[in-house]
């Protein structure tokens, strides 16, 4: 993606961007409600583009780590794949498949559920919540991804809310 010169506002340094215009070289649109549905579309797997780099040098992907964040969030106990499934931002995701590669990193631990031997219970293990510890660290820089301001952000998050009302 080309850059041009940044600017400052509010003391935040922001990176100023093409429009989606110049990003996918189509200069007019149906409608307004066409450009923005082509935007959104564009700018989601921008930040899946960029969410992928992120986390290449933890060993980790998107879906692994929102399966870690809701395992923390349960931590100390346990949680089923199924519920795992149905808390995750990609609905799409193969959590099995998923899951077993974290089990292979050592970062999730998983067992037949005493009360339903077709469940899974899923817990983080002590390695998962240190990853999630040193991510942490970087919090600031995956959530900046976004140059936006606070206000900017609130203003944005209430508009996607809206569009899946």
């Amino acid at each position: 993606m080309a850059k041009y010169p940044g600017f400052m506002r509010s003391g935040v340094y922001f990176v100023a961007t093409m429009n989606i215009e110049e990003e996918i070289k189509q200069q007019t649109f149906k409608s307004s409600h066409q450009k923005a549905l082509i935007n959104l579309l564009y700018t989601a797997s921008w930040l899946q583009s960029k969410q992928q780099e992120f986390f290449k040098p933890f060993k980790i992907t998107a879906q692994q780590f929102n399966i870690l964040r809701i395992l923390k969030g349960q931590h100390p106990k346990s949680i089923s794949a199924t519920e795992i499934k149905s808390r995750m931002l990609d609905k799409n995701s193969d959590v099995s498949r998923l899951l077993d590669r974290l089990v292979a990193k050592d970062l999730i631990s998983k067992r037949v559920c005493p009360n339903d031997k077709r469940a899974t219970d899923v817990n983080i293990t002590e390695l998962g919540l240190d990853l999630l510890k040193t991510l942490a660290t970087y919090q600031e820089e995956i959530d900046g991804v976004l140059a936006l301001t606070e206000d900017e952000a609130m203003q944005l998050s209430q508009l996607l809310d809206k569009c899946r009302g």
